[in-house]
């Protein structure tokens, strides 16, 4: 039911930003914002791991150089029948993960150093476990095409408002109130689109990841720590690129009030509802994981 919704809600999307070319250029515009639709994930496709990466400043590492770590991912892939994938640690005080790749074969893991300074063993399990839930699921491709669809409503409605200004909406089927509608309301509507697509795969990959860890309250643990320190510690690069936000297991932005307005990612509360019930009301498991 999940993927149905979410194949739903990807489709929506797609006809928001052709509809936004209709309004601002008739059907040729509406050609224009197919052919750039389909460049523009196409070049998502092949590249949008390595920009994200990049954009966190994120290391590649090895056995070698966090063996607890690296050793967590290995196994939690193993158990999820999955190829191992890169591992990446970001310099970063605020605790946060995320997953990235077109697929499973060319996935990536990267969780930040103020992650493994304040979790437990087992709590970063269960955050890696839901990581490699979203890489199983094709999360991270679905996620990567939505803010890709996103951004460019948003670049429409910047190209809508430029036009308004000066007069160039001669090809709108509506005039300047096709214009008005794109430059005002498509970016929110786009804004709604992506959060209830990254709302559904996070609940789903919760459930995976417990599974894939075999303990859900680790991950239950884990998000209410992670909430905690993403409140009070900046994550300037997700400030500067809130398009990427919904990648991270918990809601990187607070540190601008427009932030809070609306949020990728289910309640955290209501997450850890959701896993005490998978668990059913069990205790926290004791002592090492292995």
């Amino acid at each position: 039911m999940n993927y149905v919704r979410t194949s739903m809600l990807l489709a929506g999307m797609t006809a928001l930003f052709m509809g936004c070319g209709y309004l601002i250029g008739g059907e040729g515009g509406m050609l224009i914002a197919l052919v750039i639709a389909i460049a523009m994930n196409a070049f998502a496709y092949w590249n949008s791991d390595k920009m994200v990466l990049r954009m966190y400043g994120a290391r590649q590492i090895e056995r070698g150089d966090a063996p607890g770590f690296y050793g967590i991912v290995e196994q939690l892939a193993r158990k999820a029948e999955l190829p191992m994938p890169k591992v990446y640690i970001i310099e970063n005080d605020q605790p946060n993960a995320f997953a990235t790749g077109r697929n499973p074969d060319n996935a990536a893991v990267a969780a930040t150093t103020g992650l493994m300074r304040i979790l437990s063993h087992e709590e970063i399990a269960g955050v890696m476990a839901h990581e490699l839930a979203h890489v199983k699921n094709r999360d991270t491709l679905i996620m990567t095409i939505t803010a890709t669809i996103a951004g460019a409503i948003s670049m429409l409605a910047n190209i809508a408002m430029f036009s308004g200004l000066f007069g160039g909406n001669r090809n709108s089927p509506l005039g300047i109130i096709g214009v008005l509608l794109v430059s005002l309301l498509a970016p929110f509507a786009a804004m709604l689109v992506q959060m209830a697509i990254s709302r559904t795969r996070e609940y789903a990959a919760d459930r995976m990841g417990a599974e894939i860890c075999g303990h859900p309250l680790w991950l239950a643990s884990a998000l209410e720590k992670l909430e905690q320190g993403a409140q009070r510690i900046d994550n300037n690069a997700a400030e500067q690129n809130p398009a990427t936000a919904h990648m991270f297991i918990v809601n990187p932005l607070h540190a601008h009030s427009v932030d809070s307005l609306f949020s990728t990612h289910p309640n955290t509360a209501n997450r850890v509802a959701r896993l005490h019930e998978l668990a059913g009301g069990a205790a926290p498991a004791a002592g090492p994981w292995g």
